[in-house]
């Protein structure tokens, strides 16, 4: 799609967030108003006041998006949270309408190499990694999708010399009709499934950042989980793989406490895994897809390696807050599934107090209860939310002595439960496994009322 293509239609954009926001604007500087349809404004909104201002047409409410029955558009525009399986979207493709999405314009118009990043868990963090490595090196690049700006946002700054990161998304990827130049897929569970009808539909929609791929493409997928391992089928681009389990050929892997790199049988080692900065094995996997991305890209290997030295995460993700009295207090807000939460808890040796829980995303808590069993150093678990039941009865047959902790309402509550059972050299670890709403707006409000309560200690 061309910015012709878009001139003389009427276009909608439903979603006024941080994305839908952008379309509008980009739209408009090229001359297009849209109408924008957002179910859970209303007219009092400051993002629909400067709407009115610049004279762009507008609906909201609970039926706005039922108005696409009604009115007949060329051209709508999706934010991520709206699935394109919606039966109003449903209605509107088959009546003649292009549904499309930020994430979509931005690969039709982008002139320079895309490196995408997508998977469950660790998209934000080695989509940064693979930025910051791209710096090092003194290349244009650019960082966005779920992480940095919307991508549209940098457009007019690109020449075909740039080089753009993106984090994407299942919401992102599941009408994309267009697969990045590098695809790094990275682990791939169960995720999502109160938006997904299921976890074929979900992994599906992962797969997009490789179907479209050619032979002049590149690919780096995770063999450590089968859902990513059975992705490399779709791709006709050049495949390389990552594992912190096994060695393998053109590959990036943890063996021996170095990783490293293989390609045609030759071996390169490019950092000792004690010398990486980011805590957790399961950041091993995100070190390895992004210095294959990067070196795919044109980064030498001190500029890789200097970033894996310091690069110590992004926050709310197993983010270092503070030590009170020989306790350290560990932010893992980002933490949403069982996965993360297991990578977490491994992270660690010493005595933990665990803060789990939170409202349904409807995962299997199945094999995180059997890891809290078999653990030997989780000293008490403070449960919150509605999934807690859940998670307490996946671990019910317990015949340690871990402490359960219940009742909190509120994040005041749970950190000072935490600090009065907390003693010199134990870590507390905010992973709550599921996602934040109920007592929380999200999980970056979580994680920062657990940030503020630490301080406050």
């Amino acid at each position: 799609m061309s910015i012709k293509d878009l001139q003389n239609k009427k276009i909608a954009v439903i979603g006024l967030g941080v994305e839908g926001m952008s379309t509008v604007g980009y739209l408009v500087k090229q001359g297009i108003i849209p109408t924008v349809l957002d179910e859970t404004l209303t007219e009092d909104n400051e993002a629909i006041k400067s709407l009115k201002a610049a004279g762009i047409g507008y609906i909201v409410g609970r039926d706005s998006i039922a108005s696409l029955q009604n009115d007949k558009y060329d051209i709508v525009f999706r934010s991520p949270g709206i699935s394109p399986l919606r039966k109003e979207l449903v209605d509107a493709k088959e009546k003649g309408a292009l549904i499309t999405s930020h994430t979509q314009l931005f690969f039709d118009l982008c002139p320079c190499p895309i490196i995408g990043v997508t998977g469950t868990k660790g998209k934000g963090t080695t989509a940064t990694l693979i930025y910051e490595m791209l710096k090092q090196q003194e290349f244009d690049a650019y960082l966005g999708g779920n992480i940095g700006l919307p991508p549209l946002e940098f457009l007019d700054n690109l020449s075909a010399q740039s080089k753009v990161v993106l984090e994407l998304s299942s919401f992102q990827l599941q009408d994309l009709q267009k697969s990045p130049h590098i695809a790094v897929v990275l682990m791939i569970t169960s995720e999502h499934l109160d938006y997904h009808k299921d976890i074929s539909e979900y992994v599906d929609a992962k797969r997009n950042i490789l179907r479209f791929q050619t032979s002049k493409d590149f690919a780096i997928i995770n063999r450590d989980y089968p859902a990513s391992l059975e992705s490399d089928i779709l791709t006709e681009g050049k495949v390389f793989y990552v594992s912190r389990e096994r060695e393998t050929e053109n590959a990036c892997f943890a063996l021996g406490g170095k990783i490293i790199v293989r390609r045609n049988g030759q071996n390169e080692e490019i950092i000792d895994t004690s010398d990486i900065a980011l805590l957790g094995k399961h950041n091993f996997e995100n070190a390895c897809s992004a210095v294959l991305a990067a070196k795919l890209a044109g980064v030498s290997t001190k500029y890789i390696v200097s970033v894996l030295k310091t690069f110590t995460g992004l926050e709310h993700r197993l983010q270092f807050v503070r030590e009170v009295n020989g306790v350290k207090y560990y932010d893992d807000s980002f933490s949403t599934t069982p996965e993360t939460a297991i990578a977490a808890i491994e992270a660690f040796t010493q005595s933990e107090i665990l803060i789990l829980g939170g409202s349904s995303k409807k995962a299997d808590f199945t094999e995180l209860g059997k890891v809290i069993r078999l653990a030997k150093n989780i000293k008490a678990i403070i449960g919150i939310g509605v999934e807690w039941d859940e998670i307490k009865y996946q671990i019910s047959n317990i015949k340690s002595q871990i402490l359960f902790i219940e009742g909190a309402e509120n994040m005041y509550q749970v950190v000072q439960a935490a600090s009065k059972i907390a003693q010199a050299g134990d870590v507390v670890l905010l992973s709550p496994a599921c996602a934040s709403f109920g007592m929380f707006k999200n999980y970056k409000d979580r994680g920062e009322q657990f940030i503020r309560e630490v301080n406050s200690l």
